[in-house]
């Protein structure tokens, strides 16, 4: 399992295998010899990896909900670098005796370096271990944010900050990762778990920031950030699995170029973008434009106050188990018909009131949270159906979509609400909404992976009864024992299963699907616990 970029040591240990199966000629063969099983032992080639973290084909790891929990938490304190600095404009400005047009650039430069990484460095989980990518990105997050804290000269933060952007993406790489190490029927579950955490750290960052800078100063908002990554880097060491590598047989830039076409080729993977785009675009014009609002008549909030705000967000993110437990039980479509459709109803209320009421406001801020998580951890679900060894680069194009649409419902936003007042920038919200279920209700729940609009399958919604989408990975744990059987896999102990004439022929079905992807340079295993 080794690849050229692999660094690690391994040792070689001597396992029973039964010989993998080749379909050759409408006939099964046998492998002449199995490989040894390679296990690592040391990230890096130097640092030992703990005996109960190593990989061993016949001890899959169990993702509890500690594990998913911790996940979560490392997402929070990871993704919250990209914010801390947002409040603290001004004492930058003081710090580094500039003006506010200099310091403007840090949250800019941050979010780029963040973009760079998600194309360059988030792909990685395709092709390599996970392990050592995200103990080496918190490791480099935790050092250069100790640059953040001491440097005194602006061009150096700047540098620096950009640097700290590039780092930023281990709750990229946790995300499709999560997804591999729950069992089918929890997996929306487990993602939900990782995204609140993601979008807690977003809401958490600037609460934080502000507070801390309020009653010392910003370096040492820089001193906690050393702090709590330092708390992940060890959490990562002690609890991160060693889950082998995806793809040993493609490039990096096979990976990047694979990824391109992705994004190009994929219905569901672009249906769930632009829907992710939109639905981003939103959330951040409500956040951004919401500053304005409780700033001026009739409420004339203090920034302490408008702050306080954040946590009406966070009560909502709280709400993310249950959100990914109903994912879990439905079909992922309609978990984003159900996400969307209220979604209009918060946002409704916030075009109706939002200008004249601060209740519509709460109920508003509460449900576009609730219902945010939502549609991404359903889009997400729907996207990672498409391949198993592809997570990483199906998750990247998902997460660019969704930074380009806070780009722009940010600056969008921002412009329609200083011209036209909170009703037009809340009708522009409520307009996004409407493009997000036109979007949605193109192809219907049961359409075949190929297929760009239509509906055809039925429309069942309930995940446990549902047949697999034709072309995808089966979403629940029996279809995927059928999946297996199907395509003839070996059982425990050795030997090939005997299959029926209908069986031989979904196994077909199944071995066309996998070719399909190898357009892709994607290497596919759909069987749990052996490895991929």
């Amino acid at each position: 399992m080794d690849t050229p970029m692999d660094s690690r040591t391994p040792t070689i240990v001597a396992i029973e295998s039964s010989a993998a199966e080749v379909k050759e000629k409408g006939s099964l063969k046998p492998e002449e010899s199995a490989a040894p099983f390679v296990q690592h032992t040391r990230d890096f080639g130097l640092i030992p990896i703990p005996k109960h973290l190593r990989y061993h084909p016949d001890k899959p790891f169990h993702f509890g909900l500690g594990l998913n929990i911790a996940f979560g938490f490392a997402s929070t304190f990871i993704v919250s670098n990209l914010y801390y600095c947002q409040p603290l404009l001004i004492q930058f400005a003081h710090s580094f005796g500039v003006d506010y047009n200099a310091v403007s650039r840090i949250p800019t430069l941050i979010q780029a370096g963040y973009a760079t990484g998600l194309l360059l460095i988030s792909p990685l989980g395709d092709l390599l271990p996970r392990r050592p990518i995200i103990l080496l990105t918190v490791f480099l997050s935790t050092t250069l944010s100790t640059g953040l804290a001491v440097t005194s000269n602006l061009h150096v933060f700047e540098g620096l900050s950009y640097l700290v952007g590039v780092a930023t993406v281990t709750p990229q790489i946790l995300i499709p990762l999560a997804a591999d190490l729950a069992p089918p029927e929890r997996r929306a579950s487990a993602i939900s778990v990782v995204f609140s955490g993601l979008l807690f750290g977003i809401l958490i960052a600037r609460v934080l920031s502000g507070i801390i800078a309020e009653f010392s100063s910003w370096r040492v908002v820089y001193y906690f950030s050393i702090g709590v990554q330092t708390v992940v880097l060890l959490g990562a060491y002690i609890l991160l699995p060693d889950y082998p590598a995806k793809n040993t047989n493609v490039t990096y830039f096979a990976i990047l170029g694979s990824m391109a076409k992705f994004a190009v080729t994929e219905p569901i993977l672009i249906q769930a973008t632009l829907i992710n785009f939109a639905s981003a675009a939103c959330f951040s014009s409500f956040w951004v434009t919401l500053t304005f609002l409780l700033g001026e008549p009739p409420f004339n909030y203090s920034t302490l106050v408008i702050g306080l705000f954040g946590f009406v967000g966070m009560a909502g993110v709280c709400f993310g188990p249950l959100v990914g437990y109903i994912i879990d039980k439905l079909v992922p479509w309609y978990a984003s018909l159900c996400s969307i459709t209220l979604a209009l109803i918060f946002q409704s209320v916030q075009t109706g009131a939002g200008g004249v009421s601060v209740a519509a406001v709460i109920i508003a801020a509460f449900g576009l949270d609730v219902t945010r998580q939502m549609i991404q951890v359903s889009l997400t679900t729907a996207a990672f159906s498409i391949s198993t060894a592809a997570r990483a680069r199906l998750n990247a194009v998902l997460i660019l979509g969704i930074f380009i649409g806070q780009v722009m419902g940010t600056s969008v936003g921002t412009l329609v609400f200083t011209r036209y007042g909170w009703r037009a920038a809340a009708a522009l919200n409520l307009g996004l909404g409407g493009a997000q279920l036109i979007l949605l209700l193109v192809r219907g729940p049961h359409v075949s992976r190929w297929r760009w609009y239509g509906y055809e399958g039925g429309l069942e919604w309930k995940r446990s009864r549902a047949k697999p989408v034709p072309g995808t990975e089966p979403a629940n744990a029996a279809a995927v024992a059928q999946a297996e059987v199907n395509a003839g896999e070996v059982v425990a102990g050795g030997g090939v299963t005997e299959l029926s004439a209908p069986e031989m022929k979904r196994g077909e079905d199944t071995a066309s699907s996998i070719a399909k992807d190898s357009v892709f340079g994607v290497e596919i295993n759909p069987v749990r616990g052996r490895g991929v």
